[in-house]
């Protein structure tokens, strides 16, 4: 099977705290590892009552602390946010830490709304130089030349691998062109998929790192014992993605039995555009829909969103899920 990974957001659910979120982060990884997944990603989001993941290296740190072998890194790291000379001391620290085990995947987009991008102190034109930065950061972690007078310490020469992450055909065309591993986004931005993994696939320019191309693909899997179950799980996500519409910033809600009682006709037409990449079901269902989903993009790996209020019932769709695709049952 091909492998599969986990994106985490350390999601607060109501009637808990941050903390709380933070080691069921955690927990998660360390059952992922159990599990066979390949690696454990989280987000950097920012001013969001219900994500914790916002210092998205020291959440890596807590998790690979936690963990012995499973890969952990962003998924990614906002770049424009951030020097890359910064994230290159992060991430060099926490390959020396938990060498081998550490990836950084760089994204474009803010991760959060204008206000908050001033109380970062960055200009929102930053993002025009996400390709340069990108060879910056690339730069500070290769090894030190004789010429080079600033090193980032520690960083330089870890070589930490970087990834290439969006959810546009920009994206798409800039791992093509540096020649690294591309990851698409399409658990809440789906509309371009097919697209990018084209240009992607077509364009693509070997290097140092990746000789070929490498495409992740994100999705929504929600398992249960049952479809039913599932579906009634699945409703927490969707009271989320509602809530984006009508600028609620609040925390993860437990599962309701109608969800059609909680969005408008036009919140739902837009959180199921969203969520078009999603498998919600047993684990018959889900193997047959995420074997689908690897048969329509090409996939080489999958990154598996599994937003479930329940931490119990959370870990056991990430156990459903892989026994699904080991063949298991």
């Amino acid at each position: 099977m091909i492998p599969l990974s986990i994106l985490e957001l350390g999601r607060v659910r109501e009637g808990a705290d941050r903390r709380t979120a933070l080691n069921e982060a955690r927990t998660l990884a360390q059952l992922a590892e159990r599990l066979g997944y390949r690696r454990v990603w989280v987000a950097e989001h920012h001013n969001l009552p219900g994500v914790t993941t916002a210092a998205t290296a020291v959440v890596i740190a807590h998790i690979a602390a936690g963990t012995e072998r499973i890969r952990v890194g962003a998924g990614g790291i906002m770049l424009p946010n951030h020097a890359p000379y910064v994230i290159a001391e992060q991430f060099g620290t926490l390959e020396t830490l938990f060498p081998g085990r550490i990836d950084l995947g760089l994204g474009r987009a803010p991760g959060t709304d204008p206000i908050t991008l001033r109380a970062l102190r960055r200009d929102p034109a930053n993002a025009d130089k996400f390709p340069q930065d990108v060879q910056e950061l690339q730069a500070y972690l290769a090894p030190k030349s004789a010429s080079q007078r600033i090193e980032a310490v520690p960083g330089s020469g870890t070589e930490v691998p970087l990834w290439i992450l969006g959810s546009s055909l920009f994206g798409a065309q800039l791992a093509a062109n540096l020649g690294l591993p591309y990851g698409f986004a399409s658990h809440f931005a789906p509309q371009a998929l097919y697209d990018a993994l084209e240009i992607y696939r077509t364009t693509f320019q070997p290097s140092v790192q990746q000789e070929r191309p490498y495409a992740l693909v994100g999705v929504n899997v929600i398992a249960a014992e049952t479809d039913e179950e599932a579906h009634y799980l699945a409703t927490s996500q969707q009271m989320s993605f509602a809530d984006i519409f009508r600028g609620a910033r609040g925390l993860m809600q437990p599962p309701i039995d109608d969800i059609e009682s909680y969005w408008t006709p036009m919140e739902k037409l837009q959180a199921e555009q969203m969520l078009r990449c999603s498998v919600i079901g047993s684990r018959d269902t889900v193997r047959n829909g995420l074997h689908e989903l690897i048969e329509q993009t090409g996939a080489d790996e999958l990154m598996i969103v599994s937003d479930v209020f329940d931490p119990a019932k959370r870990l056991r769709s990430v156990e459903i899920i892989a026994q699904a695709m080991a063949g298991d049952g």
